[in-house]
């Protein structure tokens, strides 16, 4: 008997079977890297190969949204990740000193989150998935299945066939297949509709160094987990097992800052920025791990509101990935799989109903996150451009009111504990911007709090310093 086939074996595509195993469906996960999940989160950190997976060795980052997803849909794999050495990080700690009204206040536990490095949550999970789920590693998956289409013009997938000939039936297809998903190449082969995309480069290269402490905890972070600088940011993640991140990242059309990519230069730039130099002092446990190249990319599998095929659907980064400088991409994928397992609870037995109700979820529920993040994007490449060619303060027209108000949240949030708390919501992925700046009296408190301020520079070196530096 047909069941749900999962294409992907990656922390989204386990979550999601593991949802759906949950919900009593007979579930499949064909992952195409072959080698199994190791016996334990060291042998993951150490050992495990996965090809699949560019961003595998990248820093990571679970927020608190996400921990909250777990929590209630698979508490399994918070006790994983607890007993895997994962970090509880209350992200009410990185309140500015400023903020004298440190008293907690109802609902302050939502702002802990569980993290570990990247290995170490695939481990979780997928020592979770594999209890619940069939899961077939070395699976290549090369193309779809079609049937009777259940509306004209539309193909009904029925299954996927792999590289050695085998066909297998399915009622539903997930494509959790991640950045590099073939997925609109075998659509066009049965005939599909070509789905709506769209894409950028995020225009950033990251160097990042992983470290372990010399004593008995990892040191305490003294700003915000991101920072902007000038020329460049740094990006500081707490991990597993007392293990940390430390990334910088550039544009990478900054040929000048190109030396980055060496140890020497690289610790010199972080140990010349106050807030950040004592992330250094730890056991380094990798060198500089590179990576660029990274797209923001959306991808709809409908037009015009109608679906390009029924019996499929994407989550995580096969609908849409964004750069992971802001670290939502896995908690926007495990939003999309609860989605995904909500809509199948009720549409399973209607393909046109179900395509239609999941494309609805993902505009509603991921969506918005994902154009945050593009924004968000955009505006950094235009700061550090900026920077770059001399021009430190170009003409740019006056914000809408929402826009207004949300920098005037940023800067308002450092001296208010109330509206810091607004502000960790968003960062956390606990509420929509557009939620919390709807609030009644929010966007007044915060725009009347800033008063045209602007957020002070963190202390660090300027583009002209940096430049000496690498010299």
């Amino acid at each position: 008997m047909p069941g749900i086939v999962v294409l992907g074996g990656g922390v989204i595509g386990l979550a999601t079977a593991a949802m759906l195993a949950r919900q009593g469906h007979d579930v499949t996960v064909l992952e195409r890297d072959p080698q199994p999940v190791p016996g334990s989160p060291d042998e993951a950190v150490q050992d495990w190969d996965r090809r699949g997976v560019a961003q595998f060795r990248l820093p990571h980052y679970l927020h608190p949204g996400g921990r909250l997803i777990l929590d209630e849909y698979l508490p399994e794999v918070t006790k994983a990740l607890t007993g895997a050495g994962a970090a509880s990080f209350d992200t009410l700690a990185l309140m500015p000193p400023v903020i004298t009204d440190r008293a907690p206040r109802e609902g302050d536990g939502k702002f802990v989150t569980v993290t570990g490095r990247r290995p170490v949550t695939e481990y979780a999970v997928a020592t979770v998935a594999e209890q619940a789920a069939g899961v077939r590693r070395g699976v290549h998956v090369t193309g779809l299945l079609t049937g009777t289409p259940v509306a004209p013009g539309v193909p009904d997938i029925t299954g996927v066939r792999t590289s050695d000939g085998q066909e297998i039936a399915a009622d539903l297809v997930i494509d959790a297949m991640g950045r590099r998903s073939p997925l609109p190449a075998w659509l066009a082969a049965i005939g599909a509709q070509s789905p709506e995309e769209e894409q950028e480069d995020s225009g950033f290269t990251y160097y990042t160094r992983y470290f372990r402490p010399v004593g008995a905890a990892p040191p305490p972070f003294r700003a915000g987990l991101l920072t902007h600088f000038d020329c460049f940011s740094l990006l500081t993640l707490p991990g597993d097992c007392g293990v940390w991140s430390v990334t910088i990242y550039i544009s990478s059309r900054d040929q000048a800052l190109k030396r980055l990519r060496e140890p020497g230069p690289w610790a010199a730039l972080v140990a010349s920025c106050p807030l950040h130099a004592h992330l250094l002092d730890g056991e380094p446990v990798t060198g500089l791990v590179a990576m660029s190249g990274i797209v923001d990319r959306y991808r709809r599998l409908a037009v015009d509101g109608t679906p390009v095929a029924t019996g499929i659907v994407a989550v995580g980064d096969s609908s849409m990935c964004t750069n992971p400088s802001l670290g939502r991409g896995i908690t926007m994928g495990l939003m999309q799989a609860a989605g995904t397992a909500g809509v199948v609870r009720e549409q399973l037995g209607d393909p046109m109903a179900l395509a239609r109700a999941h494309d609805k979820m993902t505009q509603a529920t991921v969506t918005p996150w994902y154009r945050h993040t593009v924004g968000l994007d955009r505006a950094r490449r235009d700061q550090v451009n900026a920077s770059i060619s001399g021009d430190t303060s170009p003409a740019r027209p006056a914000p809408a009111r929402a826009q207004a108000a949300g920098q005037a949240l940023q800067v308002a949030a450092m001296a208010d504990a109330g509206l810091f708390r607004a502000l960790s919501e968003i960062i956390g992925m606990l509420a929509a911007p557009a939620e919390v700046l709807r609030r009644p009296g929010l966007a007044e408190r915060a725009l009347a709090a800033a008063d045209g301020q602007a957020l002070p520079a963190p202390p660090g070196p300027s583009r002209a310093e940096v430049l000496r530096m690498l010299a």
